[in-house]
């Protein structure tokens, strides 16, 4: 089963904790902070189309 291993968003009223939680100002930087996490923590980065991405490990130890 996959893993949710961060969230980066705009929206602060719409996440709460159980992850690390990026919050951004703009979309762009939302993008940019998701990329450089990708590529850090060696995970996915999926669009939930409403300003928010998650980043998330498709093979868990």
């Amino acid at each position: 089963m996959a893993e949710i291993v961060a969230v980066v968003t705009t929206k602060k009223e719409m996440v709460r904790g159980g992850v690390p939680i990026f919050f951004e100002e703009n979309r762009e930087q939302v993008e940019e902070t998701a990329f450089l996490l990708e590529k850090i923590l060696d995970a996915s980065v999926h669009d939930l189309k409403d300003g928010t991405l998650i980043l998330v490990n498709h093979h868990p130890k």
